[in-house]
């Protein structure tokens, strides 16, 4: 396996990380996602380890606290072997400050987290979203105070918007305050908005890309076809209007390229699409997901070996989209304000 830093900082990660949204399995939303229980996730875990996957990612809202109870529960008499990350900032229950990214709040969140994971620190927390009415030097004290305390080790967001991020960047930097360096997002090769805004500014301010949902909300993952019907067991079936939105066309387009890619390499679709974000600037870590052993085995397979620059070209032109203003305007000045995909 192979291990990157995260952003800046000199922490490492593996360059496949392991994400927990199918264990618990509580709510119609992520039932449809998985409900991986103690002992199931005990034997992805191993699996996990044997490869030198050892970042384990969840969040306070997966099954309402459920996957990181699973998941502190699988951990157990191993947690100096395995990175924990966990986020919080979404609304928990319906008690007015449990939600968002406020002193309070954050604090109940980082303390009620350890006490479901097991652990008495957590390796990376990350804000799940921006909180705009709390105010960012509050939101980065209580992290600092957090730091200190040795609750947290690495701080991070995820679904930040680029000023989002620089703003909290540019605030850490005047009061000495964590900077984050870390950025979960969403990112891969049928949904690329995140190399506009957010991919120059992590390698400006060296915020590392933690990438959730590789496979394009479930999209790609080689069972999707033009002409054919969604698989019975697709979780898309329940979640397709929760999440990104595409012409079905330019769905087509790209699994074809894909597939002529996997004629060439022998490879799988999946493997071909997390091997393709390996090989994008900023990516730290890619997230995988797994409802079981097969399928967790097999997205494994997508390391070890790279595709070759022709084929990264394929892919490319076929997951192409015209840029959003001002980005199509700032292409015209590659010259001095190039794209880091360019």
């Amino acid at each position: 396996m192979e291990y990157r830093h995260l952003g800046a900082s000199g922490f490492t990660v593996p360059v496949l990380s392991f994400g927990t949204g199918t264990f618990g399995g509580k709510g119609e939303f992520f039932q449809a996602w998985g409900s991986t229980d103690v002992a199931e996730a005990r034997r992805l875990i191993d699996i996990c380890l044997e490869a030198g996957v050892t970042m384990f990612d969840t969040a306070d809202i997966y099954s309402r606290g459920a996957s990181e109870e699973v998941l502190g529960e699988a951990l157990k008499g191993r947690r100096d072997q395995v990175i924990i990350s966990t986020k919080a900032t979404f609304r928990f229950d319906d008690t007015p400050n449990n939600v968002g990214s406020s002193r309070f709040h954050l604090i109940r969140a980082v303390e009620d987290a350890l006490k479901r994971l097991g652990t008495d620190y957590i390796d990376l927390f990350q804000l799940h979203g921006f909180d705009a009415k709390t105010p960012v030097e509050e939101v980065l004290s209580t992290l600092d105070t957090l730091v200190r305390a040795g609750k947290i080790r690495y701080t991070g967001v995820s679904n930040f918007s680029g000023w989002h991020l620089m703003k909290s960047q540019a605030t850490a930097d005047r009061y000495g305050y964590p900077r984050y360096v870390a950025n979960q997002t969403y990112y891969s090769l049928i949904g690329r908005d995140y190399e506009w805004e957010l991919m120059p500014l992590g390698q400006d301010q060296g915020v590392g890309a933690v990438v959730w949902s590789p496979l394009g909300w479930g999209r790609l993952t080689g069972k999707i076809r033009r002409g054919q019907p969604l698989p019975p067991n697709s979780r898309l079936h329940k979640t397709a209007d929760m999440g990104p939105q595409m012409p079905d066309e330019y769905l087509y387009r790209v699994v074809d390229a894909l597939d002529e890619v996997a004629a060439e390499t022998g490879k799988t679709v999946p493997q071909i699409a997390l091997n393709w974000l390996l090989q994008r600037p900023t990516v730290s870590t890619v997230l995988i997901g797994a409802r079981d052993e097969a399928q967790l085995r097999a997205n494994l397979g997508a390391v070890g070996w790279n595709l070759t620059s022709e084929q990264v070209a394929k892919l490319d032109a076929a997951s192409k989209v015209d840029r959003p203003y001002p980005y199509w305007h700032q292409a015209g000045f590659a010259e001095r304000n190039p794209f880091p995909t360019e």
